[in-house]
Formats: structure tokens, sequence, C-alpha cells
């Protein structure tokens, strides 16, 4: 089956299942007013976040570095500024978790693990050598 299939029935159903389980701990009310207050809390930090991840890029760029890490920070932010802006728990949960710079890292080294068996299979096939022309230049 395809994984975005998946994906588009599965994160519905438990988005509902937990507002169910929470609404009926806490109420209807509560509920919403929960989701609009983690939104617009959610969308403070992403901005803030997103401030200081462009000034710390900016920063890199001044130092003639690349600034790869908040490429991918900023893209990260937005993402979980549109997690935040879908209403459910889990999303939230989701998009809370990727504007903590900490965790962010986290998903990115588990995101950008490299594979190191294939390059000591590629290793044995490189032969090293020296090029060394006796002939000198007859003028």
């Amino acid at each position: 089956m395809n994984p975005f299939f998946i994906i588009f029935i599965t994160l519905p159903a438990l988005e509902i299942f937990l507002l169910i389980k929470i609404g009926g701990g806490i109420g209807a009310l509560n509920t919403v007013a929960l989701i609009f207050f983690t939104a617009i809390i959610g969308i403070y930090f992403a901005k803030f976040q997103g401030i200081q991840t462009l000034k710390s890029g900016m920063m890199n760029l001044y130092q003639n570095k690349m600034p790869v890490y908040e490429l991918m920070s900023g893209a990260s932010i937005a993402f979980a500024a549109f997690l935040l802006i879908i209403p459910g728990f889990l999303t939230d949960f989701v998009g809370f978790l990727l504007l903590i710079p900490f965790t962010r890292k986290i998903f990115f080294s588990l995101a950008f693990k490299k594979d190191y068996k294939t390059k000591e299979k590629n290793d044995d096939k490189i032969i090293d050598g020296e090029i060394i022309d006796n002939k000198k230049d007859e003028l």
C-alpha cells in the first residue's frame, strides 16, 4: 500500500480520536479553546524561532559560511507552523517538538544519518597511483 495513503487515513483518525478523548475529559468548549490557544502560542514561537534562525543564517553569510543548518531549521520551523495551524493535538505536539532547537537537531541527525557500509564497499575499487614523467622538456 502507498505510505501517503496510510498517512492520510491514519493521521485524521488519530486526531479525531484524541479530540474525542480529550474533549470527553475536559469538555467541548475547553477543547476548542485549547486548540486555538496552542495555535496562537505555536505561531508566536514559530515567529520567534524563525527570526533567530534568520539572524544566525545572516551571521554565517557574513562569515562566508554556508548556512545549511539554518536553511533546514527554517524549513522545519515553517512546517512546524503549518502543523500548529492544523487543529488537533498530535500535530500540535509534533509542531512544538520541531520548534525546540534540541529536538530539531535530534530529528536532523536521525533523518540524515550516513550509511558508511556503502562507502566501505566502494573503497576496495580505488587504486592510488602516481604519475612520474621522466622526459624533460627540450628547448
